[in-house]
């Protein structure tokens, strides 16, 4: 979540492939902001929800440990479709934690959500930027983008984002340079080595992740790249003769999933990274519920590799 170091706000953007209707629908619709409201893991009932000026919502989150946190959020401004204004945060007997702002402007069929979240002080601020991270709150929106697809599509996905402190090309360059992605991709724990490290159209890499548990190989064949904004790829796991070879520590998995890296410049020294993955082909059904079944895995995974990348950034 990308903020300001001396504003009382925090600001975040994201930008989903669906009209702003639908988008607002996610957010209004109680049967549909239960799919995908709070960090992953979470589940969420509605008790009330009076979407005007005025008006409230009253809803309990369930955390993965069985905990329940209960909210209730007053509206200040509704202007459907385009903006909405509350609080976040309070109960019935503790006041709201912070006032927020969010905006939704269409074009070319997409839906730019812009959303300040403003805070007493900067060190406010600050604080509750480290809380929202490490509570996982930021999936949210990775949440928010799966369930437009899938309501969409019928086609499962897992989304997820970061922003760095560093610009777009910098930031390319890590994902499309070899010696740099074996540094900071694997999982935390493990090493990768390429065997092949052809990365540009039409070509292929295949590298070995290795850890206590022994190695695994995989195969990524490039389709689209575009310096620098776009990367998409095919992934899938192989054995050392590169023909197909089961996931390791699940029983099903899609065979290749479809890898889709997209770089945002959010500022001169800031980029957004936005990774998309989607099953590939054929794919049953038990292999599927295993792909949704491990969103919160693959965030986990993902986190771990996104801080590697971050520490080999500039400052």
């Amino acid at each position: 979540m990308a903020r300001r170091s001396n504003s009382s706000d925090i600001r975040l953007t994201r930008v989903y492939d669906a009209p702003a209707r639908a988008v607002w629908d996610a957010w209004t619709i109680p049967e549909q902001v239960e799919k995908w409201w709070g960090p992953r893991g979470f589940t969420l009932t509605t008790h009330k929800k009076d979407l005007r000026e005025g008006g409230s919502w009253r809803y309990t989150m369930h955390g993965p440990d069985g905990v329940d946190y209960p909210n209730v959020t007053k509206y200040f401004v509704v202007e459907p479709y385009q903006k909405l204004v509350y609080d976040h945060g309070g109960t019935d007997d503790t006041p709201p934690l912070f006032r927020v702002t969010v905006t939704f402007t269409e074009a070319n069929g997409k839906t730019t959500m812009e959303m300040i979240s403003t805070l007493p002080s900067p060190e406010a601020a600050r604080e509750m930027a480290r809380f929202i991270e490490s509570a996982g709150g930021n999936a949210t929106w990775d949440r928010l983008a799966e369930h437009l697809e899938q309501t969409a599509t019928g086609k499962p996905s897992f989304v997820i984002n970061r922003t760095f402190d560093a610009p777009i090309a910098r930031v390319f360059e890590m994902w499309t340079n070899p010696e740099h992605l074996a540094q900071w991709l694997p999982p935390v724990g493990t090493e990768m080595r390429f065997l092949r490290s052809k990365i540009a159209p039409g070509e292929s890499t295949l590298f070995v992740i290795t850890g206590q548990h022994g190695g695994m190989f995989v195969r990524a064949a490039y389709l689209e790249l575009e310096r620098p904004s776009r990367i998409v790829y095919l992934q899938q796991f192989v054995d050392e003769r590169e023909q197909p070879a089961p996931a390791p520590g699940v029983e099903f998995w899609p065979p290749v999933l479809r890898m889709t890296v997209l770089l945002t410049e959010e500022a001169p020294d800031r980029t957004r990274v936005t990774v998309t993955t989607e099953p590939e082909g054929e794919t049953t059904a038990p292999e599927l519920e295993s792909f949704v079944g491990e969103r919160r895995g693959m965030t986990l995974g993902w986190t771990g590799s996104f801080n590697q990348l971050e520490a080999r950034l500039p400052p």
